[in-house]
C-alpha cells in the first residue's frame, strides 16, 4: 500500500481534504478493489482495530458498505442504532459516544441528522471520526466513491463536465461532490427547480441550470439525486408527477443525445420520479458500480486513517 499519509486525523468532509489527500484515497481504493475481487477477500490490515458504526439516522447502503469494508480489513466491528439505545431515554451524543469509547473503540463512523455533529465529536474525543453523513451538510465517502467511479469509467477528471441534478438544497451528497470534483479539476453544473437550488450555490464556482435537457447536453456525467421527501417540510414543487415531467430523466432522453454520457445515482432511487427504470438500468448507468466501489473507497479511508 501507499506509504503516504493523509493530512487529517478525521474524515469530516471533503472541504477539509487537500487535492493530494483525495488522490491518495482514490489510488489506495484502486488497490483495495483488487483485493475484494479476489477469491479470499480479507486482509489483516486492521486486525487490532475496533470500529463503532454509530448511526443516528436510517441507512442501508452506507452502513452495510462501511461494515463490509471494516470486516474485509479484519477489524472488530460494533454496530450502534439510536432507535434501540439509551438515546431514547435522553442520553446526550457525547455521553453515548464516551460510553462506547470506554469499551476501547479506536474509530467512530457516524451518521447524524445535525450538521456539524461529527466536527463537534472530533474536538472532544481521541478516536478517529469518519462522517457518514451529517444532516444536509456533507457525505464525504459518497463523493469519493462517485469520483472513483467516474475515474474508472472516463479516466482523469480534469476538464470533465459533471451535472448534479435534483434536490440540491437538501443534499449532503451534492456539496461533497462539488468540493471533490473541483479539487480534481472537473467543471460542475447543478440543475433542478429554482426552489431546490440554494441561493449561495453559484458562489462555489458552479454553473446553474433549471433545464434538465440543457444539463444533459452539457455534461459528460449526470449524477442524479433523489427528492428527499423526508426533509421536505414545505412544498417546493406542486407534485412528484410534475417534478418527474420537468426534471425526470428517461432512456429516450439519453438516447437522443449526440454523445454517450455516464449516469449515476447515490441511491435510493425514486423510480419514476428522478429516473425511469429503463434509464436507471440502461448501459449509460454505473449505479451498481458505485455500490461496489463504495466498499473499496471506505476500506481505503479506514486503512489510511488508522495510520494516523
Amino acid at each position: 500500500m501507499a506509504s503516504n499519509q493523509l493530512s487529517v486525523r478525521h474524515l469530516l468532509g471533503i472541504k477539509n481534504l487537500s487535492a493530494d489527500d483525495v488522490q491518495l484515497i482514490l489510488d489506495t481504493a484502486r488497490e483495495f478493489k483488487e483485493v475484494i475481487n479476489r477469491p479470499i477477500k480479507k486482509v489483516p490490515s486492521l486486525r487490532d482495530v475496533t470500529i463503532a458504526n454509530v448511526f443516528f439516522e436510517n441507512s442501508t447502503r452506507t452502513r452495510l458498505s462501511f461494515e463490509l469494508a471494516e470486516k474485509r480489513l479484519s477489524a472488530d466491528v460494533v454496530n450502534f442504532s439510536s432507535s434501540s439505545s439509551s438515546v431514547k431515554k435522553g442520553e446526550t451524543l457525547l455521553d453515548t459516544v464516551n460510553n462506547i469509547l470506554a469499551m476501547k473503540v479506536d474509530m467512530i463512523v457516524m451518521r447524524h441528522s445535525s450538521p456539524g455533529a461529527p466536527h463537534f465529536l472530533s474536538d472532544r474525543i481521541r478516536a478517529n471520526v469518519i462522517n457518514a453523513g451529517d444532516g444536509t451538510h456533507e457525505h464525504p465517502t459518497q463523493a469519493l466513491l462517485d469520483s472513483f467511479s467516474i475515474r474508472e469509467k472516463l479516466g482523469d477528471l480534469a476538464g470533465k463536465k459533471v451535472a448534479i441534478i435534483g434536490d440540491i438544497l437538501h443534499s449532503r451528497v451534492a456539496l461533497s461532490n462539488i468540493f471533490c470534483l473541483q479539487k480534481q479539476g472537473a467543471e460542475v453544473m447543478v440543475c433542478g427547480p429554482s426552489t431546490l437550488i440554494p441561493k449561495y450555490i453559484s458562489s462555489l464556482g458552479v454553473k446553474v441550470s433549471h433545464n434538465v435537457r440543457e444539463a444533459l447536453a452539457w455534461c459528460d456525467v449526470a449524477n442524479v439525486l433523489r427528492i428527499q421527501l423526508e426533509r421536505l417540510q414545505v412544498k417546493y414543487f406542486p407534485s412528484l408527477r410534475e417534478y418527474s415531467l420537468y426534471f425526470g430523466i428517461t432512456k429516450t432522453m439519453l438516447d437522443q443525445l449526440d454523445k454517450e454520457i455516464v449516469l449515476m445515482h447515490p441511491g435510493p432511487i425514486n423510480r419514476g420520479v428522478e429516473l425511469t427504470s429503463d434509464a436507471a438500468d440502461s448501459p449509460h448507468s454505473i449505479i451498481l458500480d458505485q455500490v461496489e466501489n463504495g466498499v473499496a473507497v471506505r476500506m481505503a479511508v479506514l486503512y489510511l486513517l488508522a495510520q494516523q
